[in-house]
């Protein structure tokens, strides 16, 4: 098992660099500041012996780690990003380490009351008696996902020290900009050469996902008409009036914080208005694909139908694919799910094998050619100031690593 001490310090060296992500930027990456971990990284990977190292103009870095086996076996990938959230600052970041955790309350920040509590966040109980990383409240941690960079980088340095372990290629590849639903978009599958990958980017122990939302995001935007209030009888439109008749139509319980599984949803996450114009932002949610697509055709319907209940063109509305469910592409090749969950099980760790209720990586990547499903990488309560990872699980993840990497060459004897 890789020591518990360097994983914890490679862990904090990339957390402690501000990477968020940006998306009102047009460029890749879409902040300056990822580009500091990105080189860190491209030089670590040369000093543990990757081969191949490099890094393109976009900041997405790839290396391998060469077979060390006389026969062929196919060539595998293991992918993260080093992008954190916009959602919560990643600037600033203060880690700190808590041993043997009793199962009590967490004080993140005295000063600010800020408190981790298993009251509230249940799964902290999962973990008493190991090693908990935190933040001191003000910040998030950025587990998602240098959590899964620690333990590629961890496990391909582990496999160099032990040549015992017999694996066929390795490609690892880290990317920008993923939390603003653009790490795939330039990554060069071809260049990395793999017959199919990992992303490490999942949460809890034993997670092993290889189904996810089909995602769209609406625009709606509604016009009105601006009038001096005290003359407006019979002449003003308030358009976030008419905006509120949108959101009331839409059904409620469909949103994030009613649904779980398999169950899609519609979620508001943005209004600008004044009375001239009011613009709503939405994301579109759901596995399956054909109800996928009649949460869009209802959002079509509603923008109809009160445009002729209001005989105006009050309402316009763009609708925007983002990604898919990488089941389709993935079932069809599934024996790379079942070597994972080999792995797992050989492990002593039970496959948690569950639908994501977003997207990652592997979802853009394996409709591009690179079947792609994604594994724990430990992490919990992501892109806000609650989030934490037990080192123990980041330890495991790493054995996971390696234990696919021999499995897929001990198959292909």
């Amino acid at each position: 098992m890789i020591e518990k001490q360097h994983i914890i310090d490679r862990f904090i060296s990339y957390v402690t660099i501000d990477t968020e992500s940006d998306p009102n930027s047009k460029t890749t990456p879409s902040t300056e500041k990822q580009w500091d971990l990105a080189h860190k990284l491209t030089k670590e990977l040369i000093a543990i012996g990757m081969k191949d190292v490099s890094i393109d103009n976009n900041a997405y870095i790839m290396a391998t780690l060469p077979s060390n086996v006389d026969y062929d076996v196919p060539t595998i990938g293991f992918i993260s990003h080093f992008d954190t959230s916009p959602d919560f600052t990643g600037k600033n970041v203060k880690p700190r380490v808590i041993e043997n955790y009793d199962g009590n309350d967490i004080a993140l920040n005295a000063e600010k009351n800020i408190i981790l509590s298993p009251s509230y966040f249940e799964d902290l109980l999962l973990y008493v008696g190991q090693t908990l990383i935190v933040t001191d409240g003000t910040t998030l941690l950025g587990a998602d996902d240098k959590a899964g960079i620690a333990e590629i980088v961890s496990a391909m340095e582990y496999l160099i020290n032990n040549p015992d372990i017999k694996h066929g290629d390795i490609k690892v590849g880290f990317t920008p900009d993923e939390e603003i639903g653009r790490g795939a978009h330039k990554f060069d599958v071809e260049k990395f050469g793999a017959d199919w990958a990992y992303t490490m980017d999942g949460s809890q122990v034993g997670e092993l996902e290889y189904e996810n939302f089909n995602a769209a995001e609406a625009n709606i935007k509604v016009k009105g008409k601006i009038v001096h209030p005290g003359y407006a009888k019979g002449k003003m439109v308030n358009s976030m009036y008419y905006a509120t008749e949108f959101i009331n139509t839409l059904p409620r319980l469909e949103t994030p914080e009613h649904t779980e599984g398999y169950e899609g949803f519609f979620h508001l996450y943005s209004i600008e208005g004044k009375v001239e114009e009011t613009h709503l932002k939405y994301i579109i949610r759901d596995h399956d694909k054909d109800k996928f697509e009649a949460r869009k055709a209802l959002m079509d319907k509603i923008v109809l139908d009160l445009n002729t209940k209001f005989e105006a063109e009050i309402f316009e509305i763009e609708i925007k694919d983002q990604y898919y469910n990488m089941k389709e592409k993935v079932e069809p090749v599934k024996h790379i799910v079942d070597i994972a969950e080999e792995a797992m099980k050989s492990l002593g760790i039970t496959p948690l094998i569950k639908p994501i209720r977003g997207g990652t990586d592997g979802s853009q990547l394996s409709y591009m050619g690179l079947p792609c499903p994604n594994i724990f990488a430990g992490g919990h309560n992501f892109h806000g100031r609650y989030e934490y990872v037990p080192v123990e699980s980041m330890q495991k993840a790493v054995e996971v690593i390696c234990k696919i990497a021999e499995l897929t060459a001990l198959k292909n004897r």
